[in-house]
């Protein structure tokens, strides 16, 4: 690749240290395997990501962008590293766009996204073989393509208002539609069901205060 080619990824302040590593570790290892030149600037959380001589490929720029972005938004360098492999993929969902600007709705669905005690959130990556993080007001996903399409559906369903349940549902039957044999879910055993149901009453009883104290403002 003869033609330099950049790209800007700005990454919250408090990623930066991710971006870089201990000793520069992270981000040497990856202008080793992109074969590109990475400039930090840690004041402002600006990655400015240059392509060499040596590329060959001009998708190793896109690639190192996306682990870049990956890792300012929550991900560990080791899984953002997936998206090397021709087979991963990343996406982002920005929340404002389904629920708006108002700061009650986005916490209560970062809330059912991650479940009680962080369950729900982790039945995603369960039964997709994704890895799925909540920061700020995005979420964002890494996974192969089929298994990402599952990941994001299941939250879409999450964010427009679907219960727990019926979300496990979906993805026991999108995992059976696979062709993925021998997976049940958890709330199907032992008193997981009891908890799942005890779960989407306190939902709907926070979802009843939360409304109650929108009227009283009103």
């Amino acid at each position: 690749m003869d033609i330099e080619a950049t790209e800007l990824v700005r990454v919250p302040k408090n990623r930066i240290g991710v971006v870089i590593g201990v000793g520069g570790k992270v981000r040497k290892e990856l202008e080793e395997a992109t074969k590109t030149k990475i400039v930090i600037d840690s004041e402002t959380g600006e990655v400015e990501i240059f392509s060499t001589p040596e590329m060959d490929d001009p998708v190793l720029l896109w690639k190192a962008r996306d682990i870049v972005k990956a890792m300012g938004r929550g991900f560990s360098p080791e899984r953002a590293f997936k998206l090397l492999d021709d087979a991963y993929y990343f996406e982002v969902i920005p929340l404002k766009q389904y629920v708006g600007e108002k700061p009650n709705q986005l916490r209560r669905v970062k809330a059912r996204i991650i479940g009680k005690e962080g369950r729900t959130r982790e039945m995603i990556e369960k039964f997709t073989n994704c890895n799925v993080v909540i920061a700020g007001n995005t979420v964002s996903i890494i996974g192969e393509y089929e298994n990402l399409k599952m990941a994001k559906e299941a939250i879409i369903m999450l964010i427009n208002g679907a219960k727990h349940s019926q979300v496990y549902k979906f993805l026991e039957q999108a995992k059976e539609n696979m062709g993925t044999k021998g997976m049940k879910l958890w709330y199907k055993r032992g008193s997981f069901g009891e908890e799942l149901v005890e779960e989407e009453e306190e939902e709907e009883e926070e979802e009843k205060k939360t409304e109650n104290k929108s009227e009283s403002k009103e």
